[in-house]
């Protein structure tokens, strides 16, 4: 998986709705709002009329400035001549070039370059009805979304298409619910849209340079916690679709498994994704307050219950065999290293492999912290009763906990994951607007 390191640090800046426009600010000068990538290979019968049809929707409903990129990746008929004629007759039309092929390639080299704030793309045979391009790019402009896709599966879509490929779409995304736990109901439909803040971080995670990348991209962005978007569409199945299913499934199913396994080890920085609060002023006149204070007491509480279990069953099994001393120190140190894990991963967001030795140290110190509260609260108990019962010594270990688990959220809090604003640990809530990076927006 890609975690190159020169993706910028720290949280995403807050969304803000784009700037809204001049009445005569359509004129084909400045930076257009939204850049419309259509990628191509060897269309050269299709292009021209998809761009037209395309350019003259844009031109009678967009709002904005708009740019039209054919993105030709290795097209060996006249794809390229078509597309450098459209280039040169229509001023909100250009041309690029790519030598090889690949649609995740192509859309991964034009959203870089573009200087658009609103990125989007859509397939060459214009399957999806563009009177749902202005509702798929409008809650990015307004800055209430990150991403937006089409969706063929959602409830009010009108899709036209034969059996076979319905199945097929229908399986694939049962496969990414069940394994990846995507919560987006259509990962394929070729029309998706990206704020360019957010493509900027996400693109150099994603791996796949073909068909797969829509996927990765959505399933990334997912968990990092931004802002999907669906728009039920109409679609009319292309029957010249040149896209092969069975190689297609396959490298998908490959793409799945390997996403899913760098997401079980927390090999991704999707930290380096975390919107901060922000977007509504009165986050900003906070002060005073740790970031994700309540969220971080909730997580912690889940998880402590959950490691309280697995003690008290540890405990049980191991008292079989042991004394009650022993048994307590076995039992709490495993369920410490699962609780440390657990807190790192789900409480305080501390993704990747970076600092997880000195993360597990530090939290076997709190562990022997812990360790003193509850074997001293067992001598005690042994002291003052002599033998006592099973149920007795369980119901002293569980308030000895309690109060350790306070003591021990304090010290993953303020020592082992500690909030390091605008350090590598984790992602932070910024609670003052960050000027320079809304000045150069």
């Amino acid at each position: 998986m890609r975690t190159d390191t020169d993706t910028p640090w720290g949280s995403l800046p807050a969304r803000e709705h784009l700037p809204a426009e001049a009445p005569d600010a359509r004129a084909p000068t400045g930076v257009p709002v939204l850049d419309v990538t259509i990628p191509v290979h060897n269309e050269e019968q299709d292009l021209e009329s998809c761009v037209r049809r395309l350019h003259d929707h844009l031109a009678r409903t967009f709002p904005y400035r708009f740019r039209i990129t054919v993105a030709d990746n290795a097209s060996t008929d006249r794809t390229p001549a078509v597309a450098a004629r459209l280039a040169a007759s229509i001023p909100e039309v250009t041309a690029y070039r790519l030598e090889e092929k690949g649609r995740g390639r192509a859309l991964h080299t034009v959203w870089s370059r573009s200087d658009s704030p609103v990125l989007a793309y859509m397939d060459v045979d214009l399957s999806t009805d563009l009177n749902a391009l202005l509702p798929l790019v409008a809650p990015l402009i307004s800055g209430h979304s990150d991403l937006a896709i089409g969706s063929r599966l959602a409830r009010s879509s009108r899709v036209v298409r034969g059996p076979k490929r319905e199945f097929i779409s229908r399986a694939y995304n049962l496969i990414l619910k069940s394994s990846l736990s995507a919560r987006f109901s259509d990962a394929q439909c070729g029309f998706k849209a990206i704020r360019r803040e957010v493509a900027e971080r996400l693109l150099p995670m994603v791996e796949d340079t073909g068909w797969f990348f829509d996927t990765e991209m959505l399933v990334l962005a997912e968990r990092a916690g931004l802002r999907i978007h669906e728009v039920p569409v109409d679609w009319v199945d292309d029957p010249d679709s040149r896209v092969r299913i069975v190689s297609t499934a396959v490298e998908d199913l490959k793409g799945v498994w390997r996403i899913g396994r760098a997401l079980a080890l927390g090999a991704l920085p999707l930290d380096r994704l975390a919107r901060p609060f922000g977007d509504d002023p009165r986050d900003r006149e906070i002060g005073g307050v740790p970031g994700g204070l309540a969220r971080q007491l909730v997580g912690f509480c889940v998880v402590g219950a959950l490691s309280t279990l697995f003690y008290l069953l540890l405990y049980s099994l191991f008292r079989t065999a042991s004394g009650a001393q022993a048994a307590n120190a076995a039992a709490l140190l495993v369920s410490a290293i699962a609780n440390t894990a657990a807190n790192r991963r789900l409480t305080f967001g501390v993704r990747g492999r970076e600092r997880a030795v000195r993360h597990q140290a530090q939290g076997l110190v709190v562990f022997g912290i812990g360790l003193a509260l509850t074997s001293g609260s067992l001598a005690a108990l042994g002291a003052a009763t002599g033998n006592p019962s099973h149920g007795t010594e369980l119901a002293v270990l569980v308030c000895a906990n309690l109060a350790a688990t306070v003591l021990r959220f304090l010290l993953f809090r303020a020592w082992v994951f500690p909030d390091r604003r605008g350090g590598d640990d984790q992602p932070t809530i910024r609670m003052e607007p960050n000027t320079q990076e809304r000045s150069a927006r």
